[in-house]
Order: C-alpha cells, then sequence, then structure tokens
C-alpha cells in the first residue's frame, strides 16, 4: 500500500471493484487508515471515500491472497547503498503469492525489476507448483507508471503496457487494467514489458544527465540554463526538454537503470551510455556543494561554521518523499565540512542522514537566520520570499521564481549559476 499500491487500489475501488490492500507493515496500514498519506487532492478524497466503504479492507494477512480474483504486485524494488538490486520485498511477495495462489487466479506483476523477473518468480514457480499458466491462472507484467504528486498525469489518462505469458493471460489482464488505465498497450511478452519499463527510467536518466551537463556549459559560457532549455523546446520535432538540478531521487530514476546494468554484468554485456548517466547524475550532489564552496569563496567567506539553510528536502515537488533525496548526500556533505546546516521543507517533518543523525529543521524561516540558503526543491503553494533576506543564494533547481529570488534586492548575492 505504498506510492504505487495505494493510488492503484483507489482507483480500483473507484471503478467498483471490491478491494483487499495487503501490506505487512502495520504502521503503514495504520497511516492508510488515518489518512495521513501522500497523495495528491483527488486521491486523498477517493481514501477518505473508501475508508468509509465495506468494500474497501486493508490487511497485513498473506493468507487473504487466496480470496482474490485478481493480484497486483505493487512492492519497492530499491537498490543497496552499493548500487545493486534489492529484491527481498519482490521475492518474498512473490514466494507468497504462489504459496497462496489458487486456480482461476490472475497476478499482474507491476514493480520495476530486471528482464525475466516475472518469468522466474511467478511463471516458472507455478509451474512446479502444477499450475498450467495461461489455463488455470493467469500471468502478465504491466509495469506502474504512477508519477507521485503530478496532477498532470494522472493514472487513469496513462497508457499501460502489458506482456502476458500466454495470450489468455493478456486477455484477463487487460480486463482488470481497464479499471484504472482507459489504454492499454499490448506487447509479445512479460520479458518485452519489462525492458520497455527500464528503457523509459534510462532514457530519462541519460537525459537528466545531459540536462545537467549543458546546465554548467552555460554557466561557463555566462548564458542561461533555463532561456537556452526553455528557447530549445520550442522546436516541435526532435527535442523533448529535460530540466537540471541538483540531482536525481525518489523510487525510479536512481534505482531501475541500475537493474538492467547489473543484469548486463552477469551476463557480461555493457551499456556505456547508461552507466555514464548514472555515475553523473551519483555525483550532482558534489557538484552542488561545489557551487555552495565557490559562491561563498568570492564572497570572501568559508564554509566551516556557517550557517546554511537547505530550501526543500523532498526529492521533487508536491511530496513528502524523501527517498534517494539529493538533499541528503549535500546536507552530510555540507556538515562534514563544517557548517551548520537547517532545513526547511513544509512536507518534510524530518530528515535522517547515516548513521542515525538528523538535521534541524526549521518551521518559521527567517532569510537574516542565514548565512546561505540553498534551494533544493519548491513546493508549490508556499511562500518562499523570505528568502529575498538571505545575503547568498545558490539556486540548485535553476528555476525559483523570479518575484521572489533575491537577486532582485539590493546587496544580495546569488550564484551566477542559479
Amino acid at each position: 500500500m505504498g506510492y504505487v499500491g495505494l493510488p492503484t487500489a483507489l482507483g480500483l475501488h473507484a471503478s467498483g471493484l471490491r478491494v483487499l490492500g495487503i501490506d505487512h507493515s502495520a504502521p503503514r496500514n495504520a497511516a492508510v487508515r488515518s489518512g495521513d498519506v501522500d497523495l495528491t487532492a483527488a486521491d486523498q478524497r477517493r481514501l477518505e471515500k473508501s475508508l468509509q466503504s465495506d468494500d474497501f479492507e486493508l490487511t497485513g494477512d498473506l493468507s487473504r491472497l487466496s480470496g482474490a480474483d485478481v493480484v497486483v504486485v505493487c512492492v519497492p524494488t530499491p537498490v543497496d547503498r552499493h548500487l545493486m538490486p534489492d529484491l527481498t520485498a519482490l521475492e518474498e511477495a512473490c514466494a507468497s503469492l504462489v504459496r497462496h495462489a489458487r486456480p482461476g487466479q490472475t497476478l499482474i506483476l507491476t514493480s520495476t525489476s530486471f528482464v525475466g523477473t516475472t518469468r522466474r518468480m511467478l511463471i516458472n514457480p507455478l509451474r512446479d507448483k502444477g499450475f498450467t499458466v495461461g489455463e488455470d491462472i493467469f500471468v502478465a507484467c504491466s509495469p506502474e507508471r504512477i508519477d507521485p504528486g503530478n496532477t498532470a498525469h494522472v493514472q487513469s489518462e496513462t497508457p499501460r503496457v502489458l506482456g502476458g505469458a500466454t495470450a489468455a493471460c493478456v486477455k484477463r489482464a487487460k480486463g482488470a487494467l481497464a479499471a484504472v488505465s482507459s489504454t492499454v498497450h499490448e506487447v509479445g511478452s512479460p520479458e518485452a514489458a519489462e525492458m520497455t519499463k527500464l528503457y523509459e527510467n534510462s532514457f530519462r536518466a541519460v537525459n537528466i544527465a545531459l540536462a545537467n551537463e549543458f546546465a554548467d556549459v552555460c554557466v561557463e559560457l555566462d548564458l542561461d540554463p533555463v532561456e537556452v532549455s526553455d528557447a530549445a523546446a520550442t522546436k516541435p520535432y526532435g527535442f523533448m526538454p529535460f530540466r537540471p538540478g541538483p540531482g536525481v531521487g525518489g523510487h525510479c530514476i536512481p534505482c531501475d537503470p541500475h537493474y538492467l546494468l547489473w543484469q548486463l554484468r552477469e551476463s557480461r554485456g555493457s551499456a556505456p551510455l547508461i552507466s555514464q548517466a548514472m555515475t553523473a547524475i551519483a555525483e550532482r550532489p558534489k557538484h552542488v556543494v561545489a557551487r555552495v564552496l565557490d559562491t561563498l569563496s568570492r564572497a570572501g567567506l568559508g564554509l566551516a561554521g556557517r550557517r546554511v539553510v537547505v530550501v526543500g528536502a523532498a526529492y521533487k515537488p508536491g511530496v513528502r518523499d524523501i527517498r534517494h533525496s539529493p538533499a541528503v548526500e549535500i546536507v552530510e556533505q555540507l556538515t562534514g565540512r563544517g557548517a551548520d546546516v537547517s532545513y526547511y521543507d513544509p512536507l518534510v517533518s524530518e530528515l535522517p542522514l547515516s548513521g542515525g543523525a538528523r538535521v534541524r529543521r526549521v518551521t518559521q524561516p527567517r532569510g537574516t537566520d542565514w548565512d546561505l540558503a540553498l534551494i533544493h526543491t519548491i513546493h508549490p503553494d508556499q511562500d518562499y520570499g523570505w528568502v529575498r533576506e538571505c545575503p547568498l543564494v545558490v539556486d540548485a533547481t535553476y528555476r525559483f521564481d523570479p518575484h521572489t529570488a533575491p537577486d532582485a534586492v539590493t546587496g544580495t548575492a546569488r550564484d551566477p549559476g542559479a
């Protein structure tokens, strides 16, 4: 019942289906029941309505899997600190599914993973258990395409890619997915569906790395990266705009391409362009810290002892999620160099660092309290006018609202890369 499972469950329930949400985390189920979850306003209203219905239930009991006609697997597939795939949750979920499987069920894997996951973790184990996939049980892969916090890309209007073990599997799964998406694009196998998701997010990773590199080049040549990007985006063909920033966070781009790279290493293959893009993305927070050091240096200041506020800790605007947020590494590097760091984010209640340390959270900011403000994430419908009072500002987003940016105030200094 996470960032994918909960909106999916709400979409299915809104279509008139009886929904059972299974999550082994009791705190997560309690948070869902209380409404204390990160959802769009529309899904928050859906949740309030669903919680009042007898046709919407939450449980941690995996044995209830056998009672479902359709099971949609939406567990996280992160990477560990060595950038190796962590398949623990997915393996446990699929093993539970196989253990409780019964004839007639349709099983749909939506978690992002390496090519062959659906076959290895569901199709083959079910056959070993005596099922005939495509006749008495139906298995398919349809990778999730949920964009947290983005109301412009709602689930019901986003096409789903679907690959099944057989034509009958595709037909069964398509009928279920039609409840949450108006368009289903069929591919010839679960492997093709799995590879599609890896291609999508590898594409994004490569282009984000390129956008960041172009931003650096623009600053070196005394040009505005946003102006150049917006101008290029006017071309109606052959160009897709990606924006530079402080780095990449969340559940997809920092993780998914590593599943492909890991699988290629296993087979002694390579994808050098993707590999280089992921390296550049991983190093982006260091670049932001270097900009902070340079800005202070040009003002005749060092970093040790300086009061720095990181504005926005979530990995993207409009969400509470701090998974893989560049803000964490940026704060760790700044504090490691002796800075006195706080953060301001109205959506993020705490920012844990490695080793269990916590960063001081500011709830009522005053720009004069700091020597420098680092703009990391700007949430919609929030007032950042207080940043005007900060003596120095580094805008790692390159898009800080010009109406509140402090370069309009006499006597303030601003990173020329902002």
